[in-house]
C-alpha cells in the first residue's frame, strides 16, 4: 500500500542506494543483469533513490549501532529530514532521530 501512494504521488518516498545495492545482491541470484537494470529504473521512477555520503558513514560509525547498515539509513534518514523511516524492525531505530514506525502503523495514520 506504501508502495502505491508512492506511486501515484500521493506521497513522497525515499530509498536509500544502499538498499538498492542489498537489492541488487539478492536479485542477481534469480534475475538477469537487464532486468535488474529495469527493476532499478522502475524503482527510480516511484521512489526518490538517495545517495550514501562520506558524512553518513562517518556519522553512522560514531553511532556505535549493533547494525552499522541500520545506523546506516539512519544517518541519511537524518541528513534528507526524512519524516519517517519505514520498517519492521523498529526497535533496531531505538536511536534513530528520524521517527521509525512499521508499515502497518504508519498506513494507520495515513
Amino acid at each position: 500500500m506504501i508502495w502505491k501512494l508512492c506511486e501515484t504521488e500521493q506521497a513522497s518516498g525515499c530509498v536509500s542506494a544502499l538498499t538498492i545495492a542489498n537489492l541488487v545482491y539478492v536479485m542477481r541470484k534469480e534475475l538477469s543483469p537487464a532486468m535488474i537494470e529495469d527493476v532499478i529504473h522502475k524503482l527510480g521512477l516511484i521512489f526518490q533513490i538517495t545517495e550514501l555520503t562520506a558524512t553518513d558513514l562517518s556519522k553512522a560509525s560514531k553511532m556505535h549501532w549493533n547494525d552499522f547498515e541500520d545506523a546506516l539509513q539512519a544517518s541519511s534518514a537524518e541528513r534528507i529530514h526524512a519524516d519517517y523511516i519505514i520498517t519492521r524492525n523498529v526497535k533496531d531505530f531505538a536511536g534513530s532521530k528520524v521517527k521509525a514506525t512499521t508499515p502497518t502503523e504508519f498506513l494507520a495514520k495515513w
